[in-house]
């Protein structure tokens, strides 16, 4: 979103180099302009205002605050976010912040990155300075963004920075980055008390068979759960790792990296367990014949992100799809998020993000009418709805995104926002979507799909948050 990748004292991050290597990126496009929210938060603000939002989920550069991920930090980069976290109290805005959304200082991934040990202390004294600077005026504290495509995607496929394919590295940095998490916990309670409301946001994956009555394909199943899914969550809500997640790498690890009493840093206590869901996932056993299909949704690579499952394939999946690829299956967040409450039943639950890329279109009338993506919030956020009533502990839903923005490897290509961004004059305009979730967050009713209000962009919305009624107009009380 920032763009400014050069301004305020910022220093290079790992998806600065990456998106300047020819060939990384879709058209080469670059965040170095993105959305220029650096220079034009206020009016972002604006619009949150607008929407009505209670809450707003944003992420801090480590590079804009501390260059180099170690030494002196940048006085004027904190004072951007320090303005910033005020400008949403003024509006009556929660702000969440996520330390880290996979820009690592490039400095530090020249010293190894998430494969090298001091990466993650790195990261806790990172996150207890942001923690003195912000302090109480933080709702919740986010860890980690999705350390499954950091390590995995970065280190594993490299398709995502800093572009590495090696399975031992990519395991290294699972590891490190469930260190860095209970590093960084303990660090900004440290700082502020141990009432400080901490989280951390997991792309966990739903995996089905795609034969039930087979053991192969069922056993496909429990591998990629292993490390999609318990890499995580063994270490930061149960101080272990799978069993079964280090007899199937052993043939690419001895995990030696894992020093004696770092399972204990990396169980902290969570108020919140943030989830992101977009898809679900099919996979079934590779029996060697021909080409191993690898429809993960996660990029085109000659390498694996699976590291230790060549004998597991990933099949194609009954549309519809997103423009990302994605099949839209609202039934597999209700099955997320209660199968996690029935794991953890103790530990409640955010969904942080969810969201649809469509190729959307200004039409002659000036709107950007996105039916689709109504469509796909409006089956998702009922999902939740499921969800609660089957017993899980939701406390809130952030859709993704407010507005497009530099989607990674996809580059400008895929748009997720509610708002519409013209990357060439910087404008924004509010999509159907945004009209449709201004109605939810302001009546605390789900909405129909066709329920788009026509009041012009920029009035303003009563505030609440994105809680969920039935259709029927009754009042919402479940998240």
């Amino acid at each position: 979103m920032e763009g400014a990748a050069t301004e305020g004292g910022r220093g290079p991050s790992i998806w600065d180099t990456y998106s300047h290597t020819p060939g990384r990126t879709l058209n080469g496009d670059t965040g170095d302009v993105a959305d220029d929210h650096y220079h034009r938060w206020a009016e972002d603000v604006q619009h949150i205002a607008d929407l009505g939002l209670d809450a707003y989920r944003f992420s801090i550069s480590w590079p804009r605050v501390q260059p180099g991920g170690s030494g002196e930090f940048n006085a004027e980069g904190i004072a951007f976010y320090s303005r910033l976290v005020d400008a949403l109290l003024e509006v009556g805005v929660k702000p969440v912040v996520t330390l880290y959304h996979w820009d690592l200082p490039q400095e530090l991934e020249d010293e190894g990155g998430w494969t090298n040990r001091a990466t993650a202390f790195a990261f806790a004294e990172y996150a207890r300075r942001m923690a003195r600077e912000l302090g109480e005026r933080v709702d919740v504290w986010t860890t980690l963004n999705e350390p499954w495509c950091s390590a995995y995607l970065g280190y594993g496929s490299g398709v995502h920075a800093p572009g590495r394919t090696d399975g031992e590295a990519a395991l290294a940095a699972v590891h490190h980055l469930n260190l860095a998490h209970g590093l960084a916990c303990r660090a900004i309670r440290d700082e502020l008390g141990e009432s400080t409301r901490l989280s951390v946001t997991l792309n966990l994956h739903v995996i089905r068979p795609e034969d039930r009555g087979s053991d192969s394909d069922v056993d496909a199943v429990r591998r990629i759960d292993a490390l999609a899914n318990r890499a995580f969550l063994g270490p930061m809500l149960d101080g272990a790792y799978p069993e079964d997640l280090l007899a199937d790498t052993a043939a690419v690890t001895d995990w030696a990296f894992v020093e004696d009493g770092d399972l204990e840093i990396t169980r902290q206590p969570l108020d919140v367990l943030g989830i992101n869901y977009y898809s679900t996932t099919k996979v079934r056993h590779f029996a060697g014949d021909g080409e191993r299909a690898q429809n993960d949704g996660h990029g085109a690579s000659a390498a694996s992100p699976w590291v230790g499952a060549d004998d597991v394939e990933f099949v194609t999946q009954p549309g519809p799809y997103t423009a990302m690829g994605w099949n839209i299956e609202p039934a597999g967040m209700t099955e997320l998020l209660t199968s996690v409450a029935a794991s953890y039943p103790d530990q409640p639950l955010m969904v942080t993000e969810n969201g649809a890329a469509f190729h959307d279109e200004v039409s002659p009338d000036g709107r950007v009418h996105d039916p689709l993506r109504v469509g796909y919030l409006h089956g998702h956020i009922d999902a939740v709805g499921a969800a609660i009533d089957a017993g899980a502990d939701v406390r809130g839903y952030f859709a993704w995104s407010l507005l497009d923005n530099f989607e990674w490897g996809y580059g400008y290509d895929r748009r997720f926002g509610i708002i519409r961004v013209d990357y060439e004059t910087q404008e924004r305009t509010w999509k159907d979507s945004a009209r449709w979730y201004r109605r939810l967050v302001s009546s605390n009713v789900l909405p129909a799909v066709d329920d788009v209000d026509d009041v012009e962009d920029g009035d303003h919305g009563a505030a609440g948050s994105a809680e969920q009624g039935a259709d029927d107009g009754t009042p919402a009380e479940r998240l």
